[in-house]
């Protein structure tokens, strides 16, 4: 295994962003160590990357503080350090507000808001104490543009919350060469949207058709490259947070 080259931890592995992600990094030559919820999901994963060295898998509920804590233990035993944390782990639940349940509301709150937390305080301690890191938090541009047609409070709440945590970390770790910034994704084409949506889910959007998985990689890439750029919420989405249209 290559203990030289930069290393990212990524949450949400197996699958869509996640998966794209690890990809993404695999071939730049990094170290890429990746969570889903089970063993099988991320050996599945690995098999269609070609098993390569440089992946390592840890599998477990990322909710649970016990994971975020394995995960980097691991990463840091293998390869030494970590450099990149992507928050990509999400679900997304759309419903008027009197129709959530308290299953919804738990499973949001474990695997958005949980899910974000437990990582970024182990990446915050670990990346402050080596003067550099780049957290990298994906969002919703919902969050940031809430939308009569999709009603969807839960999501809006979280990932909300996640955009403002987003910036008072990046005040936070500044000081310490700590990098944190936020992609707040559209409507983009993963497994998450029924084909049959889409023509509705098109004409939702002022560019007339949704995003691309790469559209979310490229912003990703783009601020982990960024040497000046931190506590900045990056819409990606077809222009749906610039106004009314």
């Amino acid at each position: 295994m290559n203990t030289q080259n930069k290393t990212v931890v990524i949450t949400g592995a197996s699958s869509g962003i996640g998966f794209a992600l690890v990809k993404a990094y695999l071939e730049r030559g990094y170290n890429v160590v990746g969570n889903a919820r089970t063993m099988s999901r991320l050996n599945a994963a690995a098999d269609k990357l070609g098993a390569p060295p440089n992946f390592l898998a840890v599998a477990g509920d990322i909710a649970d503080p016990e994971t975020a804590r394995v995960l980097f233990e691991r990463a840091i035993a293998v390869f030494g350090r970590v450099d990149i944390l992507v928050n990509n782990a999400g679900i997304f639940i759309a419903k008027p507000v009197a129709g959530y349940t308290t299953e919804d509301f738990d499973a949001i709150v474990g695997t958005n808001l949980k899910g974000f937390f437990y990582p970024t305080q182990q990446a915050a301690a670990h990346m402050s104490a080596n003067g550099a890191g780049h957290i990298v938090n994906i969002t919703a541009s919902i969050a940031l543009q809430p939308n009569v047609s999709v009603p969807a409070l839960l999501p809006v709440l979280i990932k909300g919350g996640i955009n403002a945590a987003t910036r008072g970390l990046a005040l936070e770790l500044a000081a310490n060469n700590v990098q944190v910034s936020a992609v707040a994704p559209g409507i983009i084409d993963t497994p998450l949207h029924d084909s049959g949506t889409h023509e509705f889910l098109k004409a939702m959007q002022p560019a007339g058709r949704i995003g691309a998985v790469q559209d979310i990689v490229d912003a990703v890439l783009y601020l982990t490259d960024a040497k000046f750029v931190t506590g900045v919420i990056v819409p990606v989405d077809g222009g749906s947070t610039a106004g009314r249209w």
